[in-house]
């Protein structure tokens, strides 16, 4: 027989301090993150910095308990607290209009730029200056499925754990290095000097990313760099890149947004790289 919720009230400390961290300063304080969602805990519960759980606390419904027990099973398993609750505690912690019954609260997991350029990657998303939470999220998703060995956000971006960027990201986040707070500057002149190319995506671009595939420039190791959603990349950040492109519009819309155009630019990339002969490793170079 199911027992019933553990945590009744919402002014439960416990629930208290979950709940706070939706907020910037609690998270920073704490080093703390909500994950919210069967996918996201899911992952949570099976990720490992450095071989310590990410994944720290659970709170769960009775009836999501019942629904995804193999992810309650793996939270436990991770050695997370796991507190079945009522309905009403998880919509006092949870930042969705509709919850999904699982909330984890998750440690820290940003990677240092350091390990990010030491691992010799052959394809990253760099976001300049992002500040919707739900691209950030998106555009690392996108990163994922396309590959890349990395994602880096400057110090001018959103902040990771945004609870909006999280849910964006579908569990993205426990799958590949990201780092926070980098210096546009920095970013761009570690990747160079690890081998990387740095490209720039920005519709009024002088070179075309069909035009860039053809001739083959496409398949060494890249770093994509995404501006702002309303007004791109600035001037400057465009001269220190190696080329500014363009995703090509061949019917009658304005444009792309922010998340559609990244994934464009980044699986170019992925499919150079993967043709004969591309993207040798730059420890061969």
């Amino acid at each position: 027989m199911t027992p019933a919720p553990e945590l009744i009230s919402p002014r439960s400390a416990r629930v208290s301090a979950a709940r706070r961290l939706a907020r910037r300063n609690f998270r920073g304080k704490d080093r703390l993150f909500l994950a919210e969602g069967p996918q996201a805990v899911r992952e949570a519960a099976a990720h490992r910095t450095d071989g310590v759980p990410v994944l720290v606390e659970l709170f769960a419904t009775v009836e999501a308990a019942d629904r995804y027990a193999d992810i309650v099973a793996a939270a436990r398993d991770a050695g997370a607290r796991v507190h079945l609750a009522s309905e009403e505690v998880i919509a006092d912690i949870s930042t969705t209009v509709t919850p999904q019954g699982l909330v984890g609260v998750c440690r820290f997991l940003d990677t240092p730029f350091a390990d990010v350029l030491a691992a010799r990657p052959r394809l990253v998303a760099v976001l300049a200056n992002v500040r919707d939470p739900g691209n950030a999220g998106t555009v690392l998703r996108c990163a994922d499925a396309a590959g890349a060995e990395a994602v880096v956000l400057t110090d001018a971006s959103v902040d990771l754990y945004n609870p909006k960027a999280v849910r964006a990201s579908v569990g993205s986040l426990f799958h590949l290095p990201v780092a926070v707070g980098v210096p546009v500057e920095q970013a761009v002149r570690g990747l160079r000097d690890a081998g990387v190319r740095i490209l720039a995506a920005d519709g009024a671009g002088d070179h075309d990313l069909d035009q860039e595939l053809d001739k083959g420039t496409m398949g060494g190791p890249t770093a994509w760099l995404f501006g702002n959603e309303a007004w791109g990349l600035p001037e400057e950040t465009r001269a220190l890149t190696d080329a500014v492109v363009r995703v090509p519009i061949h019917g009658r819309a304005e444009s792309l947004n922010l998340a559609t155009a990244a994934a464009v630019c980044l699986y170019a990339s992925a499919r150079a790289q993967r043709a004969s002969g591309g993207c040798r490793s730059v420890t061969e170079s």
